[in-house]
This record gives structure tokens, sequence and C-alpha cells, in this order.
């Protein structure tokens, strides 16, 4: 039990900018820390969807709650999770050879791709958010993150680790972590559409976004690592959002 709240307040302190009280480390402990990923992303989720009924009660203006809504997600991981979409976009648009690519992708420079991509998808955020009709229910953001973890623990679990990532190191899995997830975003679906009818797709769509994304990273690099999962992370969510304003 100790190393699985060790596990907790690891994956809390990574992944997360939210204050947490405690903060201990045990490389023990590291293989139980994508179980929390989920934990992690439905504090996430909840605290975006108050933030939204938050900005509609104060009555702001659409402009100022589509900023705080677009940044808020990025703000509660600390950029983490940016970051390693800027990587990503940066070796796959080099279209460089795929030893090139690895190396672009751990240079911790940021090239012009980086920030031309970071435009483009800030502002489709803000676009998207902005466009979001009155009548949706945003409760189901709570969900969103938490499929886009469970996807991205899964991508970890299951997919050869590039060379260079630290996900190398670390080998054993407990098998039965993998159906928690696939169960987790079964169960995700399931009452997304229970819950709030067509809102549901909302979910579907971070799901099917993660997967393209994950397809055409995972295809340009020939290996997993955290930037490729935050990369598919980003994109994800910003799909999920995308369902919410365009269907």
């Amino acid at each position: 039990m100790k190393q699985y709240f060790t596990a907790f307040s690891m994956t809390q302190s990574m992944f997360c900018a939210l204050p947490f009280p405690c903060k201990c480390w045990d490389e023990k402990a590291r293989p139980y820390m994508l179980l929390f990923l989920p934990v992690v992303g439905l504090e996430i989720g909840v605290l975006w969807a108050l933030l939204h009924w938050l900005m509609t009660y104060l009555q702001l203006p659409i402009l100022v709650t589509a900023l705080c809504m677009c940044a808020f997600p990025y703000l509660a991981t600390g950029l983490i999770h940016l970051d390693g979409y800027l990587d990503v976009v940066d070796a796959i648009s080099s279209w460089r050879d795929l030893e090139q690519r690895r190396v672009i992708l751990k240079d911790p420079h940021v090239g012009s791709f980086a920030v031309v991509w970071c435009v483009f998808l800030i502002l489709t955020g803000f676009a998207l958010f902005s466009s979001i009709p009155e009548n949706r229910d945003m409760r189901v953001l709570i969900l969103i993150p938490v499929v886009t973890r469970c996807c991205s623990a899964l991508a970890v679990i299951h997919l050869p680790a590039l060379p260079s990532s630290q996900f190398r190191q670390m080998t054993y899995y407990p098998k039965w972590h993998s159906f928690v997830f696939i169960g987790l975003i079964v169960l995700s679906l399931i009452c997304a559409f229970l819950l709030w009818d067509g809102n549901g797709f909302a979910v579907l769509g971070a799901l099917i976004g993660y997967v393209l994304a994950l397809q055409r990273s995972y295809c340009a690099l020939q290996g997993m690592n955290g930037d490729i999962s935050g990369f598919c992370l980003t994109i994800a969510e910003l799909c999920g959002v995308g369902v919410l304003a365009l269907i």
C-alpha cells in the first residue's frame, strides 16, 4: 500500500502542477505511476468543468471565457504536455531521416516549426472554445482528460520505447493495469453518453484523436516516449473540444 501511495505522489508531482502536500520518490514505485494517471486526469477534468461553470456564472465575455478554458489544461499540467507537443512537431515537421528526427526530438532548443504549430494549436483551441454553443453540457470535460491519460498509459505499456526514453528502463508493468485502463475508457464512454447524451461524442472524439495522433507520431519516430505521449494527449483533448464546438 505504501508503494501505491508513493506512486500516486510521484505521478501527482510529475504530471500535475496543482499543489500536493506530500512529495516523495521511490524508484521501486515507478512501475505503478501510470496507474494514477487517470486520477490526475480526473482532477484536471473536474477543475476544467468547474472553471467553465464559474466563467458562465460570472457572465464573463465569451472571449475571456475561451481564453481561460484554452489555457487551463496547459497550466494545470505545468506545460509538460505542451512541451512534448512542441518537441514532436519540431521533429516530424523537419522531414529529415529517422535518425535526425530523433535527434531533433531530444534537442532542448525550440525550433521554428514548433513555434508555428504552437500558435496554430493555441488559436485553434481559442476559436473552438469561442464557438461552443450555450446548450452544450460542459460537464463532459470531466472525462476527456481521464480517457486521454488512459490512452497514454496503454501506449507506454504496449509500444516499444525509443532508445533514449526513460520508459526503456521500465520493463515491468503489472498486466492487470492494462485491463484497468481499458475498463476506464469503456466506462467513461458509457457514462458520457448516458449522462450527457450527444455531448458524449466529445469523449469519443478525444479517443479517436489520440489514436490518430499516436499513429502519426509513432510511425514518424518509430518508438514511444514522454514527448509523444504529451503530443498525443494535447491533440486528443483539442479534438474533444472540437467535437463540442462543431457537432
